[in-house]
């Protein structure tokens, strides 16, 4: 079996909570709370959960957008917080970020071209004569031609603003891609098309992702293993078909069982969740999950469930399975 091209050990971000006149750190927000995660070359690994759980900042703390608090990072056998900012320059090109929204994250005055390009010169990938050419080839192979090249953001749809954002992410030749919520903002016939680029881009580039999102339909049409997670703690992982034909934990069974069927007379028994999820500053005692669980046990309100293989790739943290 290969080594895993991105190994995220027992990731913790927790972000201090400030008060008094003296700035003092009177908490900490735990955004990530003792994440582990494992990405094979060529994979596309599926993180999904509702918004508050943490996803997004997994992603950025593996990219070093913001700083871990504790934990390990190791992809292609390199720790990256263990690197000088020499050897992370020199290695952030084959670890790339496509962000959720395409417009903010583009500069409203640089042309697309140049937005695209600019990362090329930067690490000196190719000759200046050449990063045109190049530019123009990778937006080909993201369904845009070479006239967009030379015009401004705001003068492209959303769809097309996303499959920017993506060349930009692809124009470095990158081993991993970081998709944060790539497609949330998007018409749905438009999320069909991306996530058709993506699986595109994959198969002709050999790319591995990790695919951050919170709609289960579409993490199930891209992604060959997917993580469960809530409020900063991992709640189960599984191959995509096993999830969705055999899922374990109670938070899982809740979330397939909102995802829209597109067979009218077909009818799924829906899971509503009650109340709000609590916040990460204060999480609850022993499950972080019990206190909207419909299944929770006395043990659950205080005994945290230890992450367990269940066979098959299966991993659950759940007292009841």
């Amino acid at each position: 079996m290969s080594k895993p091209l991105l190994e995220v050990n027992n990731l913790k971000k927790y972000f201090p909570i400030k008060s008094g006149l003296l700035n003092r750190t009177v908490g900490h927000v735990r955004a990530v709370d003792d994440i582990n995660i494992a990405i094979n070359p060529g994979e596309t690994f599926g993180l999904v959960g509702e918004s508050g759980s943490g996803k997004s900042t997994v992603g950025k703390s593996i990219v070093r957008l913001t700083e871990k608090t504790s934990g390990d990072v190791i992809f292609q056998g390199q720790d990256l917080y263990g690197l000088s900012p020499q050897e992370l320059r020199k290695i952030r090109p084959r670890l790339q970020l496509i962000f959720q929204d395409p417009y903010s994250s583009l500069n409203p005055r640089v042309r697309v071209g140049d937005a695209i390009g600019e990362a090329l010169i930067d690490h000196g990938l190719v000759p200046a004569g050449e990063v045109r050419e190049r530019v123009e080839e990778v937006l080909a192979s993201c369904g845009l031609s070479s006239y967009h090249i030379d015009r401004f953001p705001h003068e492209f749809s959303g769809g097309q603003r996303q499959r920017i954002g993506i060349a930009r992410a692809l124009v470095l030749n990158p081993d991993l891609i970081i998709a944060d919520e790539p497609v949330s903002a998007l018409d749905v016939s438009i999320q069909a098309q991306i996530i058709n680029l993506f699986r595109h881009l994959q198969e002709t580039r050999g790319l591995t992702y990790l695919f951050i999102s919170h709609d289960l339909s579409v993490v199930e049409h891209l992604c060959t293993r997917i993580g469960v997670m809530y409020l900063g703690t991992m709640m189960e992982t599984a191959p995509r078909d096993e999830l969705f034909k055999n899922p374990l934990h109670p938070y899982t069974k809740a979330l397939l069982s909102a995802v829209p069927i597109p067979i009218p007379k077909l009818k799924r028994e829906r899971i509503v969740l009650k109340g709000d999820i609590p916040s990460p500053a204060n999480p609850p005692a022993g499950c972080k999950f019990h206190t909207r669980c419909p299944f929770a046990v006395e043990r659950c309100k205080s005994e945290a469930p230890q992450f367990r293989n269940m066979g098959s790739d299966h991993h659950v943290a759940c007292h009841l399975v």
